[in-house]
């Protein structure tokens, strides 16, 4: 047992060492991480589209279709529905997105002026309260101004993300075509019970992938279009526009329909209070359906992360990484998790089964 824990303390040491080791040394890494930068926008991009099209190409080889014809259909529908996007979409959200940025102004002063006239027909405010309005009217500008720059910053690392286009459809291509090849090639390199055991951890994280990328797809695309429908219903102003970001926001887990919610209330409030209460009942209804029976359906509880885990790793992320932390945290937390676990289990597969009881 005493010898177990030394070992333990030893390998905690020589971890520590090593990333002393590797800060000191880092301009030996620095080529190599340079060339991960410059290829990991087409990967993770191709990687994304890879997990929500290959079920396809799959399906079509099924069907007695050549995998190679397979993937020629998957990205002739790919570019098919870009066309539509580019042609149809893109011009309204474009349309709507600078009329509600000229709006933006007038709705400042709208909000200004509501919470001066209610602080004109208060008899008594407490002195704590009045200041704390005061500071909110006196930084609303700044408080726009975080917003629009944290969007912007959001819309400029998503153009950045397509810029790589050109390089994603390379990738995609030969992931679709080989990519079922690459866990019996390295499989032939290692042992038989390595081998195994590879297969094992490989399957874990590519059901976990797969699992999450498909399933936040589809609850987000299902979600994006109950929100449009209820938006045109009511007949709130930016349907589109309001509709496609929570699309994008529903990919980031437990947080990400409250943060969706944020604009369509406050566009509603500010065309008519009663227009601000049904954007919000619209919300509150489509994220009911999707709770109770789009994403237990579609992803289950596939990556069995505790809500508050989820909160504290999108701040961290969130603020280191800005917006695409946000996107990718979850799954690389949840692959993560799955190596960690697997390895775990294979140490205790090679422990004696009295050393094993003790936990």
């Amino acid at each position: 047992m005493h010898k177990k824990w030394f070992r333990i303390l030893i390998s905690t040491i020589l971890i520590f060492v090593l990333i002393y080791l590797i800060s000191i040394t880092n301009f030996v890494f620095a080529p190599l991480v340079a060339y991960l930068t410059a290829i990991a926008v087409p990967i993770i991009g191709a990687g994304v589209i890879f997990y929500v099209t290959n079920p396809l190409v799959n399906l079509l080889e099924k069907n007695k279709i050549p995998r190679i014809i397979s993937i020629i259909i998957v990205f002739l529908l790919i570019i098919t529905l870009g066309f539509f996007g580019l042609n149809y979409i893109v011009p309204i959200v474009q349309d709507q997105f600078n009329k509600l940025v000229s709006n933006t102004p007038s709705m400042i002063s709208t909000a200004e002026e509501l919470i001066n006239l209610w602080q004109n027909n208060q008899d008594y405010i407490p002195e704590q309260l009045e200041t704390s309005i005061q500071n909110v009217t006196d930084n609303l500008n700044t408080y726009v101004e975080n917003i629009t720059s944290f969007l912007l910053d959001a819309v400029g690392q998503i153009f950045g993300f397509v810029f790589s286009f050109f390089l994603i459809p390379f990738f995609l291509f030969f992931m679709l075509k080989d990519g079922y090849r690459f866990v019996p090639f390295i499989t032939k390199f290692l042992s038989k019970e390595k081998a195994k055991s590879y297969k094992t951890l490989m399957g874990d994280i590519n059901h976990t992938l797969a699992s999450f990328i498909q399933g936040q797809f589809i609850v987000s695309v299902c979600v994006g279009i109950m929100l449009y429908i209820g938006y045109l219903i009511i007949d709130l102003p930016y349907s589109l526009t309001l509709a496609l970001f929570a699309v994008l926001m529903n990919f980031i887990p437990f947080v990400g329909p409250f943060l969706s919610a944020i604009p369509a209330v406050i566009v509603g409030l500010f065309q008519d209070p009663m227009l601000g209460v049904w954007a919000a009942v619209v919300m509150i209804i489509a994220q009911q359906i999707e709770s109770n029976f789009i994403s237990p359906n579609v992803m289950g509880k596939v990556l069995q992360i505790h809500p508050l885990t989820v909160i504290t790793l999108i701040l961290a992320a969130g603020g280191i990484a800005g917006f695409l932390g946000l996107l990718f945290i979850i799954p690389a937390y949840a692959v993560v998790k799955t190596i960690i676990s697997h390895f775990y289990h294979e140490w205790k597969k090679q422990q004696p089964e009295d050393e094993q009881d003790i936990f």
